[in-house]
């Protein structure tokens, strides 16, 4: 399984590769991209999972295919010696290599659906991105399959890639907490990084003005962005502490303009947030009737919703527990089990096995 420690996707890989070792697979997490921290290696179950870091550069940072040679090379000589029976990829383009088991692609994201979420798709058309579009729809083509998070994003890789292998929805999962704490601060909570406009938090600082509950933020920043006296930069936490910052804040916020699942939502959920999202396709499916939502582009819209749930306890209260008791049908074993069902699919004697229903956990 490869991965990067850039991200969700981290999160997701080193669950899902911790959850299947203690099932009895061997699993080899290989990174791709920036090294991971130690405390980002810390949540990967160390005595089952083998971590193997390569110097491989992720595609988005890599448009014009500069790596590609060397990737080739290192994975032709990684399957080889571990003798694969799957490979599961959470990028895209070395799905076009020459494998000799089956190959399924985990799609998070892309940098065309973001764009076009974000409105910046002009710097799309300069030659250096080009092979990076024609990279992506190979992979998807040469893959025995890939896999989305929820089913917005699977509708927007079909219109933008037509890929010919056949795409599935497998809800991402997080471990369920016993209880969610009680006694709620008075606190207003969002993560993100400040510069990426497809997080929106820009909008929360535009918003936070009137608002008399304090505002934090987790996830990196920089000097360029002064959020004055309104919001508390937090810059990046460890996840542990991020997730001791979820079971105190009250209110979780992420206007969001692009976010095909969201691991921040549904870990702030499971510790009882009330969540306040942007009304995009990928929440609305995941928390509709858990959350309250409001326009990703209107900033009166996203303080009345602050003010709203941070002058009405009951209100808030209700939000808590519709969003802790929405986020148990996204739970770790029952993600786990539809990949265990997946991959068996991928190795059943017949391609058909692959098109069950059932795999389709958002039916």
């Amino acid at each position: 399984m490869t991965t990067d420690a850039v991200g969700g996707v981290w999160t997701f890989a080193t669950t899902l590769a911790s959850a299947l070792a203690a099932r009895g697979a061997d699993v080899h997490l290989v990174t791709m991209g920036p090294a991971p921290r130690e405390d980002q290696r810390a949540m990967i179950s160390a005595s089952t999972v083998h971590l193997i870091e390569t110097p491989l550069a992720l595609e988005w940072q890599d448009p014009d295919g500069s790596d590609v040679p060397a990737a080739r090379d290192f994975f032709g000589r990684l399957e080889r010696q571990l003798r694969a029976d799957i490979v599961h990829l959470n990028s895209f383009r070395e799905a076009a290599f020459d494998w000799n088991c089956p190959v399924v692609i985990g799609a998070h994201s892309c940098v065309n659906s973001w764009a076009i979420a974000c409105k910046d798709t002009a710097w799309l058309s300069q030659p250096r991105w080009r092979p990076y579009t024609k990279w992506l729809a190979a992979g998807l083509n040469h893959a025995q399959a890939w896999v989305c998070p929820s089913r917005a994003l699977h509708d927007v890789m079909v219109d933008l890639y037509h890929p010919r292998s056949p795409g599935f929805v497998i809800w991402n999962g997080t471990p369920q907490t016993e209880s969610a704490q009680a006694e709620k601060e008075i606190l207003i909570l969002a993560a993100g990084r400040m510069w990426d406009s497809a997080k929106n938090l820009s909008l929360l600082k535009r918003a936070a003005g009137k608002l008399k509950w304090p505002i934090l933020v987790a996830g990196p920043a920089d000097d360029a962005h002064d959020c004055g006296s309104a919001i508390r930069l937090l810059g990046q936490l460890r996840h542990a502490e991020l997730h001791r910052l979820m079971h105190r804040a009250a209110i979780f916020a992420s206007p969001a303009l692009y976010e095909p699942f969201g691991l921040s939502v549904l870990e702030a959920a499971s510790a009882g947030c009330a969540l306040v999202l942007s009304d995009i396709a990928s929440f609305r499916e995941l928390w509709d009737e858990a959350a309250l939502f409001i326009d990703p582009t209107d900033d009166d819209a996203l303080r009345r919703a602050l003010i709203e749930l941070c002058s009405d306890a009951s209100k808030r209260t209700a939000l808590q527990q519709a969003a802790l008791a929405r986020s148990r049908n996204y739970s770790v074993r029952r993600m786990v089990d539809s990949y265990v069902a997946f991959y068996q699919g991928l190795l059943a004697p017949t391609p058909k096995a692959i098109l069950t229903p059932a795999l389709e956990v958002s039916l």
